[in-house]
């Protein structure tokens, strides 16, 4: 037992209590500062889709400014995501040995600049060069945002607040048509002649997705970076004023919140260590010995299963959802053109292969380029966000109740199940649904960093989701280019292998350490010094 200290002018005091920091971080409660961080992370996912994935609406009408073939569309659609796949590594690094923060915030100015940038540049060469620079600071803030959120909530509260910022992300998506829908369909055009630019629509439409992420930025100003993680680094000082922070932005009006000590945890020390070797790290050669050391952990020991596991379903769901969204708008916009013609029954790769050697570079029979999109086609695309929104918002209440795997299960096999019928299915709008289902295993995705998140300990969970990452976005690329090359010659292995992909992934979730632990409230038993 604890002894007790009498001072013979005061009387007995009260032993001094050490928490855990999961407890600690419970008696903040959940309040407004978690709703307003889980806004705020959603707001910077919606910000990484808003960069990579409105590309696609901008090949699909910038053929002409461009000078776009369909490879150099596959091309123009996956180079962000390459950006993402060569800067993973390098932001796991930096959150796991300098901060969370200070990998978040300055990314996301960085990305604002490059895609301001970006809007003027006048051929495929320079936009790709851009583009790939805003996929590779996207990436920092993207990734690394899972483990900031996730260190503000304790382990009853983690995933939730994970599919909570998903379900923002879900509202966020409802922008990307809404933008392209009110910015790319008009028809307008101002000549910036000191730039040898047309500044048309598609132009301000990439400025106008890059507002979300500087938003964020200035936001997060105000917040002070992880508790987890300066704990992690030896500073149990700053964490429980960090704690107490987050307890006064919850409870204005509440009693300051009382911490004596915060219990240190197991990975405390290498973490010290580690930021000691950093601090004395010279030379490249010392530098890279210091990422390798930071990174093999992942692959070794009980690790390895772990890391294997989670980057082949990022990968799985990335080559599927990215790489087949990317070509979402193209597809829908000439299936519902064909469906004016008078056609009612045909199967989409019968469209796909009328295409064959036509692109958006021909001006159309009135001699102008094609600068606008099918009607039809924002529709579709609204109601596709608006499910994915309130599917977030639907696994965020079930997920502690159910458990992750059957949602796993469900989205992969669902989803890869709508591959296949989009082969064969000779009826228009069973292949559009089908198409926007198969491009709903994005749900997968969210579920799957926070699996990693509980997987992985402090010291190694932020390069844990950045790997996972990293795999996933490197699917995005390898989707994006072979559903590019496929479309126009192989349209039926476009559908057929995302199918079988995601039906492995299915089975595959199966094999995923703990998955079937719940997550429980935390002990309300501490421990004294």
């Amino acid at each position: 037992m604890a002894a007790t200290t009498v001072d013979p002018t005061q009387g007995p005091k009260t032993p001094e209590r050490c928490l855990s920091f999961d407890e600690a971080l419970s008696m903040a409660k959940f309040g407004a500062c978690n709703i307003v961080l889980m806004i705020i992370s959603g707001t910077i996912l919606t910000a990484f889709l808003l960069e990579t994935i409105g590309i696609s609406y901008v090949i699909a009408v910038a053929g002409c400014d461009l000078a776009l073939s369909t490879q150099d569309k596959g091309i123009l659609s996956a180079v962000g995501f390459l950006g993402v796949i060569v800067s993973a590594h390098l932001w796991g690094f930096l959150a796991d040995t300098q901060g969370r923060r200070k990998v978040i915030v300055p990314t996301l100015f960085l990305t604002f600049a490059v895609t301001i940038v970006s809007s003027l540049m006048t051929n495929f060469w320079m936009m790709t060069v851009c583009r790939f620079l805003a996929g590779f600071f996207i990436s920092g803030s993207s990734a690394t945002i899972y483990a900031y959120l996730g260190e503000f909530h304790n382990q009853q509260n983690g995933s939730r607040a994970i599919m909570g910022a998903s379900f923002v992300f879900g509202l966020g998506c409802v922008l990307l048509p809404a933008i392209a829908y009110a910015v790319i369909n008009q028809e307008w055009e101002l000549p910036i002649v000191s730039l040898g630019v047309v500044y048309r629509p598609w132009r301000l439409f990439l400025v106008a997705c890059s507002l979300p992420g500087l938003i964020s930025a200035f936001v997060l100003l105000w917040f002070p970076e992880s508790p987890k993680f300066v704990l992690m680094q030896g500073d149990m000082d700053q964490a429980i004023k960090t704690i107490q922070w987050v307890h006064r932005f919850n409870r204005r009006k509440a009693e300051p919140l009382a911490i004596d000590s915060i219990l240190p945890e197991t990975e405390a020390q290498q973490s010290k260590d580690r930021r000691a070797e950093l601090q004395n790290t010279k030379g490249l050669a010392a530098l890279g010995k210091l990422v390798w050391n930071q990174t093999a952990p992942l692959f070794m020991g009980s690790f390895l299963k772990k890391t294997a596991i989670v980057c082949f379903l990022q990968f799985g769901t990335y080559l599927t959802s990215h790489g087949t969204y990317m070509f979402f708008p193209s597809i829908l916009d000439q299936v519902f053109k064909t469906q004016e013609t008078g056609e009612d029954r045909f199967r989409v790769c019968d469209v796909a292969y009328a295409q064959t050697n036509t692109t958006n570079t021909e001006p159309d029979v009135d001699g102008q380029c094609r600068q606008t999109l099918n009607i039809a086609l924002y529709e579709m695309s609204f109601i596709l966000e608006v499910i994915y929104a309130s599917g977030f918002a639907i696994i965020g209440m079930i997920i502690n109740v159910v458990g992750r795997l059957p949602i796993l299960v469900f989205v992969f096999g669902g989803c890869g199940i709508a591959g296949f019928v989009i082969i064969f299915s000779e009826i228009p709008m069973l292949s559009v649904w089908c198409y926007m289902i198969l491009v709903m295993c994005g749900f997968a995705g969210s579920i799957v960093s926070a699996i990693t998140v509980d997987l992985f300990p402090t010291n190694l969970r932020a390069m844990a989701v950045c790997m996972s990452s990293m795999f996933g976005r490197l699917g995005g690329v390898v989707g994006s280019n072979l559903f590019g090359f496929l479309l126009e010659s192989q349209c039926e292995l476009t559908f057929a292998i995302p199918g079988v992909l995601l039906v492995t992934c299915a089975l595959l979730s199966f094999f995923i350490p703990n998955i079937y632990k719940r997550t429980r409230s935390s002990s309300s038993v501490s421990s004294r010094c």
